[in-house]
């Protein structure tokens, strides 16, 4: 590359403290890298700054020395958004990561981007208020990452993404810009909301630099359903009869497979005697009888209808956290088989016929690859999982799930659904980004790229070419 790594260190530390600049090699595969382990990290040197105006003195450097810049958080992305292969300078948020403030009337907390989401959870719940938006990287991932991918998970049903809780962003703009978006505001209608456009552009348009949070009352008294089914299309006509008198908080899809993993992995007791070929978890405020009593008629009328095979529903807090534990705890069980991660969305009453689709084209393919399927249907979100086989070659199996990954999106597209629900485009699905959006949509993202970064100095590469 044409930039200088020692000259680029020497001016940091003009600007930066020098402790705060990080060229070993443990730190620069470290800080380079994220969850999708898509290429060995290469980046040409990790910088930490403290503070607004320490991030806009390095963006200014990026402009002055032509180098790119890549923004770090916790690193949990899956679709490459945080990868620095190139020789770029990565930014990392780490020290940025303090509580700045909190009003009460307004229920409006405002933190730096490093700040944990664990840690604004646990906030926000010291306060006697709930920050919604939960997934499970809450403990690693940074509430700016969330922003800049405008992170789902398992609440979205009720909550929405992390983009419906930012009601304020400060963000430093390629060219080294501060701006001061919606600060705050419950109601703005002053034209362009330029918050939105930095909320899910994966650091390409410039680094968040400070968020206003909006918090809320936590439900009361959280019930969980848990269920066995016998036909995918059942899924979404529970969905329907559940969603008639119940506001549901979450309702989660998964598969025999991956049943069979967590209760081989987490030691767990099968709630039921047999294994189903599908399940859904199904939670529920229940406040007073009447929501109990509602919740037992739905799940009666499931049964009756054919759409549910048996069921469990907890008795108390305790029992709503293990059966929780068999959606949660899919991930963690099969983590040691590393597994080929894509996440997909189309519309909710879609649903099983993507499913049904999907399992088509997987059982096309090598039958030692087995595909682990979860997700979030109640806002139509699939989690696909391949799991590579042990005697299989990492760079093989590599190659296979891209051709696999193609028909999927192939299919999503047919669909007219999303390559993308919750983890972004990054580098993985960059190139099949015209399988969502329109060739004219794409040349408007372009314009909006050249606008805020002109020199292509943000996370270039990703998302978007100019």
């Amino acid at each position: 590359m044409s930039w200088n790594t020692k000259e680029i260190v020497d001016q940091l530390a003009k600007v930066v403290e020098p402790s705060r600049i990080k060229v070993d090699a443990d730190d620069l595969q470290f800080y380079g890298n994220d969850w999708s382990n898509l290429n060995k990290p290469n980046p040409c040197a990790i910088v930490f700054p403290t503070s607004i105006k320490e991030v806009q003195a390095v963006v200014g450097l990026a402009n002055k020395l032509n180098f790119p810049l890549v923004p770090s958080g916790g690193r949990t992305g899956l679709s490459g958004g945080a990868l620095a292969k190139d020789r770029e300078l990565v930014v990392s948020f780490d020290l940025m990561n303090k509580i700045l403030g909190f009003n009460k009337t307004d229920a409006l907390v405002t933190c730096q981007p490093g700040v944990v989401t664990r840690v604004l959870k646990d906030f926000a719940e010291s306060k006697g208020l709930l920050y919604p938006v939960d997934f499970a990287s809450v403990g690693s991932s940074q509430v700016g990452g969330n922003a800049a991918t405008n992170a789902g998970g398992v609440n979205v049903l009720r909550y929405g993404m992390t983009r419906d809780w930012i009601e304020g962003v400060k963000v430093v703009t390629g060219t080294g810009e501060l701006l001061d978006l919606n600060r705050g505001l419950k109601k703005n209608a002053t034209g362009f909301d330029f918050r939105h456009l930095f909320i899910g552009s994966e650091g390409t348009l410039g680094l968040i630099v400070e968020l206003t949070v909006e918090l809320t009352n936590p439900p009361k008294d959280l019930n969980v359903m848990l269920m066995g089914l016998n036909n995918i299309e059942h899924t979404t006509q529970a969905l329907a009869v559940f969603k008639e008198k119940l506001d549901l908080t979450a309702f989660e899809f998964f598969s025999d497979i991956a049943m069979k993993k967590v209760l081989e992995r987490k030691k767990l007791r099968n709630p039921f005697d047999h294994i189903y070929p599908f399940y859904v978890l199904v939670e529920f405020e229940s406040y007073s009888e009447v929501q109990l009593n509602a919740a037992s008629e739905l799940f009666e009328r499931c049964i009756d209808s054919g759409y549910a095979v048996d069921g469990v529903v907890s008795q108390n807090e305790r029992q709503a956290r293990e059966l929780w534990e068999f959606r949660e705890g899919i991930t963690e069980s099969i983590a040691s088989c590393k597994p080929f991660k894509s996440d997909v969305s189309c519309r909710i009453s879609q649903t099983p016929a993507f499913l049904c689709n999907l399992e088509e084209i997987l059982n096309g393919f090598d039958p030692k690859i087995e595909a682990v399927l979860f997700g979030h249907l109640g806002d139509g979100n699939i989690h696909i999982n391949l799991l590579k086989p042990t005697k299989m070659d990492s760079e093989e199996f590599q190659e296979v799930c891209k051709i696999i990954s193609k028909s999927i999106f192939n299919l999503v597209k047919s669909f007219g659904g999303s390559i993308s629900a919750e983890h972004g485009i990054g580098l993985t699905k960059k190139p099949y980004l015209n399988y969502s959006r329109s060739e004219v949509e794409l040349d408007y993202m372009r314009g909006v790229k050249r606008l805020f970064d002109p020199n292509n100095i943000m996370n270039p590469g990703k998302l978007i070419d100019i």
